[in-house]
Parts: C-alpha cells; sequence; structure tokens
C-alpha cells in the first residue's frame, strides 16, 4: 500500500450548481464566484473539444470558475458540468455518460469494478482529490449564538435519541448557555451524498459507542426529514425553528444560517475555518496505489484545533482507456484545476486549496492519463 503524508495550504467548502456552465466574462459570475481569468490564461494549455461531467454539488461553484477560466482561455473548448450529486455522478461515470465524475468520496470496493469496466478491459478508474472543504452543522434556534455540539451529542441527534433543545446533553456541551425547551427538527440529505458519508464518517469515529449506524452515502439513521441537495437541507434549516443539518459551509454563509462548533478527537469544540479544517487535512494519507490517491482522514489527529469534518471530492475518470477524441481535453482541463494556477481560485470562492505536496501528486497523476 502506497501511503503517503502530506502538508498544508488552506481556505473553504463549494455549493449547488447543476448546469451547463458556458462561456463567460473575467470577474465575478452570477453563482458568485470569482475567477482571475487573466492570471490564470497563461498557465492553461488549450485543447479544444467537449466534455461531460457531472457528479458532486459541493465542488460546483470551484468547477463552475474552472470553466470560466478555461473557456476564456481557449476558445475551442465547451466543458458542461452537472451536478445531481455524488452518487448519481459515480452511476454516470459508470454507465459511460460523461468523461468523469466529480465525488466527495473515493470509488468503494463495490463500485470500482464498474468503472474499471467503464474504462475498458485491463484499465482502471482512479480517484483524484481536488477540491476540499468542511462540512457545518448548521442549526436554527433564535437568540443562542456559539452553540458548542460533542461528536456524542450530535450522534444522539441525529439519531433520533435527543428530541429537545434544552436536553441535558446539549446543556453539558453549552454550560453557560440559555436553551430553549424547542422540539429539534433534524434535516439530512435523501438522496446518495458525499455529504451525508463524511458527516456519518466523522460520527462513526468520534462517537462510537452513540452512532451505530455505520457509514454511508445515503442517510442510514431513522427519523428526520430527508431533503434532496444541501441546498434544500440548507433551506429546512432555515425555514424551521430548532431546526438543525449538515451542509458544506458555504451554504450556510451565503443563507445566513449560524453553525455550531463541533467536538472533535481530542474533546475540544472546533469552528469550521480555514486554519481548523487545514489542521486536520494535515494528517490525512494517501492509501490508493498506482496513480489512484484516495485518501484516509486521521480521526486520531492530536492538533486540538483539528476540525474533523472534512470533505474532499474526487474527480474519478480512467487512468487509461479514455476516449481518444476527448483525452487532450480531459488533461488539458485538470491539469489546469490541479495545478498551483487552478488550485489559486480556490481561496476566493470559498474552498481549501490541497496541500502542496498533494497537490504535487494529482498534477503528476493527471500527466500521465491516456
Amino acid at each position: 500500500m502506497n501511503i503517503a503524508r502530506f502538508g498544508r495550504k488552506a481556505p473553504l467548502i463549494g455549493v449547488a450548481l447543476a448546469a451547463t456552465l458556458a462561456l463567460a466574462a473575467c470577474g465575478s459570475n452570477s453563482n458568485g464566484t470569482s475567477t482571475p481569468a487573466a492570471s490564470a490564461a497563461a498557465s492553461i494549455a488549450c485543447a479544444s473539444g467537449t466534455l461531460t461531467a457531472s457528479g458532486s454539488t459541493a465542488q460546483a461553484n470551484a468547477m463552475s470558475a474552472w470553466i470560466k477560466a478555461y473557456q476564456t482561455a481557449c476558445s475551442g473548448a465547451t466543458i458542461n458540468y452537472g451536478g445531481g450529486g455524488s452518487g448519481a455522478g459515480v452511476t454516470q461515470f459508470q454507465q459511460g455518460t460523461v468523461d468523469f465524475a466529480g465525488s466527495d468520496f473515493a470509488l468503494s470496493a463495490t463500485q470500482q469494478p464498474a468503472a474499471d469496466a467503464r474504462c475498458g478491459s485491463g484499465n482502471r478508474a482512479i480517484n483524484l482529490p481536488m477540491v476540499a472543504g468542511a462540512v457545518a452543522v448548521g442549526y436554527n434556534l433564535p437568540g443562542v449564538t456559539g452553540l458548542q455540539l460533542s461528536a456524542a451529542t450530535l450522534a444522539k441527534i441525529f439519531g433520533g435519541q435527543i428530541t429537545k433543545w434544552d436536553d441535558p446533553a446539549i446543556k453539558a456541551d453549552n454550560p453557560s448557555a440559555t436553551l430553549p425547551s424547542t422540539g429539534i427538527q433534524t434535516y439530512h440529505r435523501s438522496d446518495g451524498s458525499g455529504t451525508t458519508y463524511n458527516f456519518v464518517n466523522y460520527l462513526s469515529h468520534d462517537a462510537k459507542a452513540d452512532w451505530t449506524y455505520g457509514v454511508n452515502k445515503n442517510w442510514p439513521a431513522p427519523g428526520g426529514q430527508g431533503a434532496k441537495g444541501s441546498s434544500a437541507v440548507a433551506q429546512g434549516v432555515k425555514s424551521t425553528v430548532g431546526g438543525i443539518g449538515y451542509f458544506e459551509l458555504s451554504y450556510a454563509t451565503q443563507n445566513s444560517i449560524s453553525t455550531a462548533k463541533i467536538g472533535n478527537g481530542m474533546g475540544a469544540f472546533i469552528e469550521p475555518t480555514t486554519a481548523n479544517v487545514v489542521s486536520f487535512l494535515s494528517k490525512a494519507t494517501v492509501v490508493g496505489t498506482n496513480g489512484d490517491l484516495a485518501l484516509a482522514f486521521d480521526f486520531t489527529n492530536t492538533d486540538p484545533s483539528a476540525y474533523p469534518a472534512a470533505l474532499v471530492t474526487y474527480e474519478i475518470v480512467c487512468k487509461s482507456g479514455n476516449k481518444s477524441a476527448q483525452l487532450p481535453l480531459i488533461k488539458g482541463f485538470l491539469t489546469y484545476t490541479s495545478s498551483l494556477a487552478g488550485q489559486g481560485i480556490l481561496d476566493s470562492n470559498g474552498y481549501v486549496k490541497l496541500p502542496a505536496a498533494l497537490q504535487q501528486q494529482v498534477s503528476s497523476a493527471v500527466a500521465t492519463l491516456a
């Protein structure tokens, strides 16, 4: 097994966009993304043709900015990215209807064979981490700020064991807060989601005794209110006094939803800030082999500032076996997104750059695509 540690870098997460993204001018686009296209153009090696991709909505604003910059520099390129969620993206990749897919979780052992088969006999599909950020826990509790929730308390809330905001467990996490007896309404993703996968992965590691529902891209616990897409989960929380849900941080920012400090492996309550996400990601390891860069998070991270509900979006692509007509554009575009220039536009769009060593590994892997 090839395990490589990588070092630090910077800022936070994505939002929803599920449409064809077309050529746009420099500056900020209608989705609020910011693209320094003029400086990016100098580092882009253009290819022509058309690509279709889909999947993760978490990385949609990053894709919007990248596509805008690439198409501005390369008039012969058309790149279409539709959202739909990580699960749908993986399925479409396996079926061969998209050239690459965005997924907030690496291919599982059960998904890998169909993904490999899509690439052709003897070829492999690989996971290339491209975008990172935080999964925030948003809540709607007027008059309550600075809410702190341990992993055990979150597990009981989302598992249905805690149903009132003045429950003793929440009071214990917030000894100075005045908590109402308002009922708790949890919101979760109703669709297959990498956001769900990463959130319950955190609970399964840091609240082992209280989260008994395992790790899955589909919400595994009983009860609660399901909503399709992070945007709908955020809207559910925003419109419901007593509501709580999980979604990429940008949804909380855009909708003015309060976010909780959550407990990490050291027992500290941590805000979903750039620096705190970086503290957690700095201990991740590459566990893939032969060009696959799937990551494993270290939930035993001893950094007391590490924010443990982190998310990494992968581009799932054929290592070899790509269609000859699409290969130059696949390599050209992913070379740009994984470059220093491509990663450099993530800061202004609310994401976290890949740590430097990992960024170099991804760039090297893209160069070998065939």
